[in-house]
């Protein structure tokens, strides 16, 4: 992973006349940072809350038109609300002149779609004045972020099932914009070419964005595929840690992790992946012909920040996107009495309310408990799963010794056994491993003999150098070609452990063996063959052949919880107490993800230069999920947010491709050798099921309101939620618990006694009869009714949900419901429960 600056970064370069001014080193009430503020004046979209939004989607709802789940979207942004815009920001400019009365401070963005506010660059002593201000609700200080496909959509069987049922993949997910905050696009990639097809992309009238034009992103780079395109650096710029020759000050994307994700939901369909020469068959995104818009807020050279990535929201909302695509996670779990209450998770609260489908990240932050970096009920947080496609070679020893290992890379000839030297056996006589510890990493041919090379295999050692980047796969290849190797292994360095690598393309035999253990095996052959007299090697005796690894294996079973996505159970605070909310919400494809690259994509040196990269995280699996959402949203154009991932949740998959459990890799070291069955807390309500989820028969709906009225309902929040949205929670009737939300899941961080328990499923499928089961969480009994029901086409079923603690028992433990329909739905229900507390509290159980 790429480092990230802190928050609370101090200034170190200015910019200016102007901004030199705020340079100070005398006290701490004068180091300047960029402060969020909101202000109490409504936003924008709140003055067309009871409004609907005009969209020109297909008509095509399947018969399920007629059932309005969705009646909180809103019109666009007209020209005239545009002015609005800039009268808002003049207002904004007029607060900051009372206030600061010439004093000196930089704005950065003006908010007003979805939140009413600017970010601001000022000093403590500043940011104190403002807070003080009658006109101003929060202020809070900014913070940073971090990042957190061949085969996929066979795996996920799309071609057979999704993609028909939406005239297949000519059509999957047309009409239907896709908003992407990351690190930018690459607009020359063929994935987000217009022109691939016979049928021409429609243009998308309800979405109003634009597209930037520099000399690095030139007019001409968006079409009817890429329809807009922005990027938002003013915080970092502020800061000083902006650089223009690696960050692009465009939407370009110098990294190539956005042009990858996007590539992932929406790039277009067979599209030949070709890396160091070789084929790896051809691409798709989840949702070919959906549309795509960029909002770059994060960059190579230092993540992103909190200002930057609230105006990308707030510009793609305002633009009118239909899903907002996030792979990127906060560098730190939010402070306050909820995390539910900071700036981006907020800003997307507003984008909910605006009809918004978003999806996020669950964090590389695993497999700890308690790890998850995605916390609020309205955001749809996605964990990352294997796939059954792997890329493994081999090595065979001389002595018959067969060992495993990876790297996109072709085997030796034939079976011809070819003779292995190391590379601290092939110094110069002008280099020594005292000179340079290093040297055995291959990354200077200078400083080999090429005789003792030519024609064998090289050995060379993998360290935690090329984890950091510091050296690299291409660089130690180069070198054996120029020593004229035939191929390179390469070994681990016994001080890295437990560390996963993707797949690596090599242009000639190699192989790496990514376990230490295995490491050992081979040096012990290579060394035990040595002739030798006194110390000098007179004669390599130890011999190997390498299997290739371009060929794909599709026997692994899968879909598995890789060890690196964060685990639930939801924090709700700083004080790492439980929320009553299920995160995960679902699992997706994030393992070994092939998809488009950057041409000047740096964020892996190894695909320099490459259309196509293999990357791992849950930002490779949160896209799947927003391409698979733009495949709801066009069959069903009326669905709310919590619709569509009603839509998903209760549809997922329990089990693997064999028909056994799903399993969570529990440990860094060695997680195939640690893993156990997965529970809601590693996957959420299971593995995406694609197909299912277009049809899913009962939907768990919610609204803005509830979403509030759960806000309202968290002890002591009331001037918190009035600070961030402007709202007084007296004007919502009644509050209510996490539980109490209408999710496809229930979660209890706390079980005393007894709890009752209600969900509201409607009916957006034919009429329908079904049964209902349950399996209760150890040390809990319980109860649903009604037991079986009839429910008409469009209309509503109340449940009824008593859960009682058996036995006292602070381990988290899991159960679930299950709706059985007779014309096949079946609703999946997750249920979990952590501290239960019974009537006998003598009685402690602790299994």
């Amino acid at each position: 992973m790429r480092s990230i600056y802190g928050f609370y970064l101090i200034v170190v370069i200015c910019f200016g006349m102007y901004i030199s001014t705020f340079c100070q080193e005398d006290s701490d009430e004068d180091i300047t940072a960029i402060y969020i503020v909101t202000l109490k004046e409504a936003q924008t979209t709140t003055h067309y809350y009871n409004e609907m939004r005009s969209v020109n989607h297909s008509s095509k709802l399947g018969g399920y038109g007629k059932f309005d789940v969705h009646k909180r979207r809103f019109r666009n942004i007209s020209k005239t609300d545009r002015r609005y815009g800039s009268y808002i920001a003049r207002v904004h400019d007029s607060l900051l002149r009372r206030t600061f009365k010439g004093e000196k401070y930089l704005k950065l963005y003006s908010y007003h779609y979805l939140i009413n506010g600017f970010a601001v660059f000022v000093t403590p002593v500043q940011a104190d004045k403002l807070s003080r201000r009658r006109e101003v609700a929060n202020v809070v200080l900014d913070f940073s972020v971090r990042t957190a496909t061949t085969h996929t959509p066979q795996f996920l069987g799309l071609p057979l099932g999704a993609w028909p049922q939406q005239g297949g993949y000519e059509s999957a997910g047309e009409g239907i914009v896709i908003g992407f905050i990351d690190t930018g696009i690459d607009p020359n990639h063929p994935s987000f070419a217009d022109d691939t097809s016979d049928s021409q992309y429609p243009v998308p009238h309800h979405f109003q964005g634009i597209c930037e034009v520099t000399p690095d992103f030139p007019s001409g780079s968006c079409n009817r595929k890429l329809v807009g395109a922005r990027h938002f650096a003013a915080s970092a710029i502020t800061r000083g840690i902006f650089n223009a020759s690696q960050d692009y000050a465009s939407p370009f994307d110098g990294d190539g992790h956005g042009t990858h994700t996007a590539s992932v939901a929406a790039g277009n369909h067979g599209v030949p992946v070709i890396v160091s020469g070789h084929c790896f068959g051809n691409a798709s995104g989840m949702a070919p012909r959906s549309h795509v818009a960029v909002y770059k807020a994060l960059y190579k050279s230092f993540g992103g920040f909190a200002a930057d990535v609230v105006a990308a929201i707030d510009q793609a909302a305002q633009d009118g996107v239909d899903i907002i695509s996030l792979s990127i996670t906060p560098n730190r779990r939010p402070p306050g009495i909820a995390t539910f209450f900071n700036p981006i998770d907020m800003a997307l609260l507003s984008a909910v309310k605006a009809g918004i489908f978003v999806v996020q990240a669950a964090g590389n932050t695993g497999p700890s408990p308690k790890s998850m970096s995605s916390f609020s009920p309205w955001i749809f947080t996605v964990g990352a799963a294997s796939h059954d496609r792997i890329y493994s070679n081999s090595i065979v020893l001389g002595n018959n010794v067969t060992i495993q290992g990876v790297g996109l890379a072709p085997g030796t000839e034939n079976d011809t056994m070819y003779t292995l030297v190391s590379a601290v056996h092939a110094l110069n006589n002008d280099t020594t491993v005292t000179d340079d510890m290093y040297v055995g990493e291959c990354q200077d041919s200078s400083n080999f003999n090429g005789d003792l090379v030519q024609g064998n295999l090289l050995i060379c050692s993998y360290s935690i150098r090329f984890v950091l980047g510091i050296s690299t796969i291409k660089q130690a290849l180069e070198t054996a070609k120029n020593l004229s190797a035939l191929g390179v292994v390469f070994y681990m360095d016994p001080f890295v452990i437990g560390f996963q690598l993707n797949p690596v393309p090599m242009n000639m035999p190699g192989i790496i063996i990514p376990s230490p253990e295995d490491s050992k095996v081979l040096l012990q052959y290579y060394n035990s063959s040595l002739e030798k007299e006194g110390n000098k090697v007179v004669k390599f005796k130890a011999t190997a052949k390498l299997c290739g690894g371009l060929t794909a294996n599709f026997s692994n079973s899968a879909p598995k919880i890789m060890f690196y996505s964060a685990r639930g159970p939801d924090p709700e605070d700083n004080s790492l107490d439980d929320a009553d909310i299920m995160k995960p919400n679902l699992v997706a494809p994030g393992n070994f993800i092939w998809a488009a690259w950057s041409s000047a994509g740096a964020d892996s040196v190894e695909f320099l230069g490459e259309n196509f990269a293999m990357m791992s995280g849950t930002s490779m699996a949160a896209p799947h999920i927003s391409g698979l959402a733009a495949l709801i949203k066009q069959k069903y154009p009326s669905f709310s947010p919590s619709a569509i991932a009603s839509a998903l949740s209760t549809t997922a998959s329990l089990y693997d491709r064999h028909g056994g459990p799903i399993m969570a890799q529990r440990a860094y070291a060695n997680p195939d050798q640690n893993q156990s069955p997965a529970t809601p807390f590693d996957m959420g309500s299971g593995f995406v099921n694609a197909t299912a989820a277009l049809n899913p028969g009962l939907i768990f709906d919610s609204s803005y309101d509830d979403y509030m009225s759960f806000l309202c309902g968290i002890n002591g929040s009331a001037p918190v939620v009035r600070n961030f949205t402007g709202q007084d929670c007296w004007i919502y009737n009644s509050t209510i618990n996490g539980p109490d939300l209408n999710l496809p899941s229930i979660t209890l961080a706390k079980l005393n006694e007894s709890r009752t328990v209600m969900r509201s499923v409607l009916n957006i499928a034919d009429n329908e009869t079904y049964s209902v089961g349950w399996s209760p969480p150890f040390g809990v009994s319980a109860k649903v009714s009604p037991s079986h029901f009839y429910i008409g086409s469009g209309q509503k079923q109340v449940l009824t949900i008593v859960l009682n603690a058996t036995a006292n028992n602070s381990v988290a433990s899991f159960g679930r419901i299950g709706l059985f329909g007779n014309k096949g739905h079946v609703i999946n229900i997750p249920l979990s429960v952590i501290v239960k507390t019974t009537y006998n509290s003598n009685t402690t159980t602790n299994s």
